[in-house]
């Protein structure tokens, strides 16, 4: 976004300010205060829940009562783990160009099977009505890659304070209508950016105008018909972080509830029955406002359909706007309490689809992926960092292809498919210990434990009548998939420890 078309910070006096009193109006905590400076290894390619992390994470998570969790065609439960893989910079002819089959390859190779790949709609149809073949050829291009790597993708249609009419990426401009309404540039404050009235009236003609409709239901179904059959795609983020237009004298808060409510809703409907014409099978990924991550539920209807997932953002206006974790602050908590009500009214599962702090180096931040990792446990069937990249800012990896500080807290053992009902799936980051048990489906069945580099490599125990694991160990250095194949209604423990260190 802005200059680099790069994620960068909301500035904290009108962010903070607008989100606290917002939320203070409608009885929630407000997140922690800060200072200034801020703001994703595949299984076996027929599959792609419940790899868990965390301090303390319960066995049978309270917060996820109600919620299901992600299948495939065999039955078995999923999770996904990835990233957010971009291109920002780049457009028209070099739209796409950052992303190299490196990404992809890196990304198995420590342990991940799922990448949420930014699309832009302003690089897909620059003028209306013109497609560009060359950008959907890179699409395809970037999918090959993710297949040969044995990484799932979901194609993210993404917008950043609209698109290029306010300098930054996403709705074409020939799709922006304003009424001439006033729009001023915040450099150093991005996101306050969506509050300015010509982006505010835009939102509500992209959702409004019957010819705008058409033309984002026709970029859907383009989208569904070339790539719904590619083996990597698992779905599709119908839109990025939507926003809106406040009315007068209305809260922040109430405005969203509005918006999810009369205006997401019904483009969400509408965009579904489009790609159904062309897909029947992969899933529709639907995001609230960005307003959940301050604790307030969405205000989304639903969408009636077999496969859709609850998508919403994880980030704390705090910690945006620079500050450290505070655990104290109950900020998680109250995240939960909010984003865990409309998949369990809706009964539809949760992939957390952004998240993840600009500054990963703070005092507190490696127990706030100790604690991310153990809420998204609780509730979701994966999630998707931000952002896999080489270099500074929200990058996972420096230049030279390893971890930044604590980014390396995400990599952990995971079970991206169980055969069977799982009844404990818990991460203990203090002794980097996982624990996985479940009963077994009656017939033979495949679950994949998937266990990221390990400077000791790894020790894997399997008990439980007819349960027996590819492998025990796994030596440093190398991710591996093990695979444990049980039958009958098994009772099925696997714990899976550091190794003694040594190669070979």
């Amino acid at each position: 976004m802005g200059k680099r078309f790069t994620r960068q910070h909301p500035g904290p006096a009108a962010l903070i300010a607008l989100l606290v009193t917002a939320l203070l109006g409608v009885g929630l905590a407000p997140a922690a205060s800060g200072e200034a400076e801020s703001r994703r290894v595949g299984t076996d390619f027929g599959a792609v829940t419940g790899a868990a992390s965390g301090r303390g994470s319960p066995t049978i998570p309270a917060a996820a009562a109600g919620i299901p969790r992600l299948t495939d065609a065999r039955g078995r439960t999923l999770t996904l783990r990835g990233w957010n893989v971009k291109d920002k910079i780049h457009r028209g002819p070099d739209a796409l160009s950052a992303i190299t089959e490196r990404h992809f390859a890196d990304l198995r190779a420590h342990g991940f099977n799922f990448a949420r790949l930014l699309v832009f709609w302003d690089d897909l149809e620059p003028r209306r009505g013109r497609y560009s073949e060359a950008y959907l050829r890179k699409i395809g291009r970037i999918l090959d890659w993710a297949r040969e790597h044995g990484v799932h993708v979901v194609i993210d249609a993404h917008q950043d304070v609209f698109g290029p009419a306010f300098g930054h990426r996403g709705i074409p401009a020939w799709a922006t209508r304003t009424d001439g309404l006033p729009f001023t540039p915040h450099p150093d404050d991005w996101f306050a950016e969506y509050f300015e009235p010509a982006v505010q009236r835009a939102f509500t003609h992209l959702y409004e105008d019957a010819d705008l409709q058409r033309a984002q239901a026709r970029m859907w179904r383009l989208l569904a018909d070339r790539f719904g059959g590619h083996p990597a795609v698992f779905g599709y983020d119908l839109i990025n972080e939507p926003m809106g237009e406040l009315r007068a004298g209305e809260d922040l808060a109430s405005a969203a509830h509005r918006i999810e409510a009369t205006q997401l809703t019904p483009m969400y409907r509408r965009l579904a029955a489009a790609i159904r014409t062309r897909d029947r099978s992969n899933h529709l990924f639907i995001e609230p406002t960005p307003i959940v991550g301050e604790g307030v539920p969405t205000g989304l209807g639903r969408v009636p359909d077999e496969r859709v997932v609850y998508a919403p953002h994880f980030y704390n206006t705090a910690m945006e706007a620079g500050a450290d974790y505070d655990p104290a602050a109950d900020w998680i908590t109250a995240y939960e309490n909010a984003v865990t009500a409309y998949p369990r009214e809706h009964s539809v599962p949760v992939v957390v689809g952004e998240w993840g702090p600009l500054n990963s180096g703070l005092p507190n931040m490696r127990r706030f992926h100790d604690d991310a990792l153990a809420s998204f446990t609780r509730y979701s069937s994966g999630w998707a960092a931000y952002v896999w990249c080489y270099g500074g800012g929200y990058c996972a990896l420096d230049r030279d292809g390893r971890f930044r500080t604590n980014k390396e807290r995400t990599a952990t053992p995971y079970a991206p498919a169980v055969a069977g009902t799982v009844r404990a799936d818990t991460h203990d980051p203090a002794d980097a210990t996982y624990r996985l048990a479940y009963r077994s489906t009656r017939r033979p069945g495949t679950t994949v434990l998937c266990l990221p580099p390990s400077t000791t490599g790894w020790r894997i125990e399997v008990s439980g009548r007819t349960a027996h694991p590819s492998a025990r160990s796994v030596p440093p250095g190398q991710a591996r998939q093990v695979r444990v194949w049980a039958y009958d209604g098994a009772e099925v423990e696997v714990m899976v420890r550091p190794g003694s260190g040594r190669r070979g």
